[in-house]
């Protein structure tokens, strides 16, 4: 279960790579975070991110946080 569904949180690394023309590996080498971090964090398996991490990553991208890390709508109760 991806935590997504936990946190409500989703990240939108890979979407704003894609839209910047840069890979993982290029920001992995910018930020100083290994791949297999970043990977987890794109992949919505991360439980936490150090703000500096998260600010890194930011300015790297030249996004706000609220354009990297968004909240999911809480699912809906089954009747």
């Amino acid at each position: 279960m991806p935590d997504t569904e936990l946190t409500g949180v989703h990240c939108r690394l890979d979407k704003l790579l894609t839209e910047r023309n840069m890979t993982l590996t290029r920001l992995s080498e910018l930020v100083g975070v290994s791949l297999v971090n970043l990977s987890v964090l794109k992949n919505d398996r991360a439980r936490a991110i150090r703000f500096s991490t998260l600010t890194a990553i930011c300015h790297a991208l030249h996004c706000d946080i609220g354009e990297l890390l968004v909240l999911t709508p809480p699912p809906r109760a089954q009747p």
